[in-house]
């Protein structure tokens, strides 16, 4: 029985990692399990799986959550620094990284540090940290494995391949809900729009930055770390069915792809049960009810967040985590009405081009430049006129 812990438990990746337990309940047990802010249902969880330790990082919430399980043997913590320390339990196997945002990342580093496998849904700890991450992961001998359905494809395309040229992969991206607006139409989108995704059901944070292919940027990012490549080797091609997930091209000129419907269960159980695979009841794709699979050019002009990210990769050192610091605070306003849909990507490249550029950031040094980043995000943003 895997011994797993669940970070960000109550949000889409959790609650969908726990679906997945509950059809295989004799191969997993729930250990720990953390939430941010909604602590009702995090009580609600902890009530049905019974895990040793649970933790609400919003301190405000501590009392609530601690009468509200008052009754079981749950010990109760609260803080993000309770959740790097929990994190090193000895009853832990595999830690569930799907906190979202940069404060997801001392936990996974806590947890790697500490000899647990990682299932990664987390974006940003690749992305401001894969030099760190990845030397890590080497050094303690530790699995770290994607949940993003295309890392989760790119892996799945690679089984077996051991030793075999890769000439580059391909990332698919759904384009999504503004896929087919002019630029003028994009200056008019409302967040109540942008979260509406046409074929993922996700948080909102990852949602918005779906809809500003901000996301597949970051992905991008992170498969260069996932799989040893270069910014070169990594291309992105629109697919609005989102059935293949991505590609892999080798030096042969064989083409592998991984298909599937749009289902975040699979690349998590996937994640789970690596290199294994298990049965489940989710529902299947059918070729004879798909009548077409369609594949279009990744816009950079109009998406240019995905253009950003490239240039962050390319440069690499801290700039991936200014790029990243300054996307979580353009979105928060985005989501508040404070700035435009095209004004993220404005407010994104400006703190961008303000930074200054470390080479080889550690730690201490990213924390820093997250801070910073956010500072002068946030200070900017009042110079911006909502259109």
């Amino acid at each position: 029985m895997k011994r797993l812990a669940i970070l960000g438990s109550t949000g889409s990746i959790g609650t969908q990692t726990l679906e997945v337990i509950d059809q295989h309940p004799d191969s997993f047990s729930v250990e720990v399990l953390t939430a941010n802010n909604n602590h009702a249902l995090l009580a609600v969880q902890a009530r049905k799986y019974l895990p040793d330790t649970v933790v609400i990082v919003n301190s405000d919430y501590y009392n609530d959550l601690k009468r509200a399980l008052s009754d079981l043997p749950v010990k109760v913590y609260a803080g993000l620094e309770a959740v790097e320390q929990v994190v090193e339990q000895e009853n832990i196997d595999t830690v569930v990284a799907a906190m979202v945002g940069f404060s997801g990342l001392k936990s996974v580093v806590k947890a790697i540090a500490a000899g647990k496998d990682i299932a990664l849904a987390n974006k940003e700890t690749l992305v401001v940290a894969g030099h760190i991450i990845t030397s890590m992961v080497a050094r303690h001998k530790v699995r770290i494995l994607p949940v993003d359905s295309e890392h989760s494809a790119i892996l799945q395309c690679l089984a077996g391949e051991t030793g075999n040229p890769v000439e580059k992969i391909t990332l698919t991206a759904s384009g999504g809900p503004f896929r087919t607006y002019t630029p003028g139409q994009m200056h008019e989108v409302r967040p109540e729009q942008a979260l509406k995704h046409p074929n993922w059901d996700m948080g909102s944070k990852i949602t918005i930055d779906s809809a500003s292919m901000m996301n597949k940027g970051l992905e991008v990012i992170e498969a260069k770390w996932f799989f040893d490549l270069e910014p070169g080797q990594i291309e992105v091609i629109i697919h609005p069915q989102s059935i293949i997930h991505s590609f892999v091209h080798f030096a042969d000129g064989s083409i592998k792809a991984q298909m599937g419907l749009p289902d975040m269960r699979l690349p998590i159980i996937y994640a789970l049960t690596y290199p294994d695979r298990m049965e489940t009841d989710f529902p299947r794709f059918d070729f004879a009810e798909c009548n077409k699979l369609s594949f279009e050019e990744a816009d950079t002009k109009k998406f240019r967040n995905l253009a950003l990210a490239y240039k962050a990769l390319e440069k690499g050192g801290n700039l991936p985590c200014v790029m990243n610091a300054a996307n979580e605070v353009a979105v928060e306003a985005f989501l508040k009405g404070r700035i435009g849909f095209m004004q993220m990507t404005e407010l994104i490249e400006t703190i961008m081009e303000k930074s200054v550029f470390i080479n080889n950031p550690d730690i201490e040094d990213l924390e820093q430049v997250d801070k910073d980043s956010r500072l002068e995000a946030r200070s900017y943003i009042d110079k911006f006129k909502v259109k």
